[in-house]
């Protein structure tokens, strides 16, 4: 049997071995998306993100002889750390072979490398945190994720939970069909036409003309209403102008809708098209012609991924996340419609589809 070794990413073709070694582990697998190349390089702290201009990670590979057999990184967030005055570290990008031996192996590294800063909580996978992708898939195998949700092999839970991890939150994804909305139109519009008769409630779509200043605006009504959401760390400014330009190429207006009260913003749904089987297409690779083929003829894709549905706090009694549905309803959008949970943020009851995958970060 061959010996496990660990050993911290330093080189650049260890960088190119931790970034690769996916396709390795998933060729034999249908449902496997592959990441986008480039995005992944900067989310790993291979190449510049806002991410970690405050926050610190270490990548490390595990070996069997001279394979690579296991990958993950730890992340120290100090934006998490400050906002709820605790030392914990997160560990991110975990893949492994079904061997306890490298899984085990991977998590002391992280382990020690927390230890040197005093740390010894550890919570993960966030990849790299939880305004990302995040969470262990622990139900749902028989399908493809959509777009910005995690996957992984059946037996990751098996490694993770024989090392001690125990489970903190459950995080569920729901499925549903357009088919569904009108009767869910009958039952919102009389409650609807109430409220934006006595709110004033106000529902618009993007503004093409100030696309990116809406879409900024839209992502600081996500930092802002989620204040209270379990773990969450609102993103940066940098970031949110960094995801902002990211999403401009992705997004459709007519899948984003605000929810104005007097003339201000006060809640948004947030949608795109689920673009991971075209990703799978293009192998992740973007360039040089993988993003026409991403980016052409958007409404032909007939899956939508719901990212988020948010309301600021002071206005989130009042209804104007409903009346924001009741409007995406009538869109004309054919397909099928997914979304993932925020982690004590969501009920059931809240959006119109039906359980489908279930998450569980550790």
């Amino acid at each position: 049997m061959s010996e496990v070794t660990v050993r911290p990413v330093r080189t650049r073709w260890e960088q190119k071995q931790f970034l690769e070694f996916p396709w390795r582990l998933y060729r034999d697998d249908p449902n496997w998306v592959p990441p986008l190349r480039n995005n992944q390089r900067g989310l790993v702290g291979f190449a510049p993100h806002p991410f970690y201009e405050r926050n610190e990670a270490q990548a490390f590979l595990a070996f069997r002889g001279n394979e690579v057999a296991g990958r993950i990184l730890a992340i120290l967030n100090r934006g998490h750390n400050e906002r709820f005055n605790e030392q914990r570290g997160f560990f991110g990008f975990f893949e492994s072979v079904d061997d306890e031996r490298v899984a085990h192996a991977l998590f002391d590294a992280v382990r020690g490398w927390f230890a040197e800063r005093g740390i010894e909580k550890l919570r993960g996978p966030t990849n790299p945190s939880l305004n990302y992708e995040l969470g262990l898939l622990i139900d749902g195998f028989d399908s493809p994720p959509t777009f910005m949700m995690t996957y992984n092999p059946p037996y990751y839970e098996r490694l993770i939970e024989s090392y001690g991890f125990r489970k903190t939150q459950d995080l569920y994804a729901y499925w549903g069909h357009v088919s569904m909305l009108p009767k869910i139109r009958e039952k919102l519009k009389p409650v609807c036409d109430k409220i934006v008769e006595r709110y004033n409630v106000k529902i618009r779509m993007l503004n093409k003309r100030r696309f990116l200043e809406d879409v900024e605006l839209f992502l600081s009504i996500y930092n802002r209403s989620l204040i209270n959401t379990w773990g969450f760390v609102p993103m940066t400014p940098a970031e949110v102008r960094h995801m902002a330009k990211g999403l401009r190429w992705l997004m459709v207006p007519e899948l984003a809708l605000g929810a104005e009260v007097d003339g201000r913003v006060v809640g948004a749904v947030f949608c795109l098209p689920d673009y991971n089987q075209r990703i799978k297409e293009i192998d992740g690779r973007l360039f040089p012609f993988g993003f026409i083929h991403l980016l052409r003829n958007k409404r032909a894709i007939k899956r939508v991924r719901v990212i988020s549905t948010n309301v600021l706090p002071e206005y989130q009694l009042l209804g104007s996340g409903w009346c924001c549905w009741m409007d995406w309803s009538r869109k004309r959008w054919n397909g099928e419609l997914r979304k993932r949970n925020s982690p004590g943020c969501w009920n059931r009851t809240r959006f119109p589809g039906e359980a489908w995958k279930k998450v569980g970060p550790s």
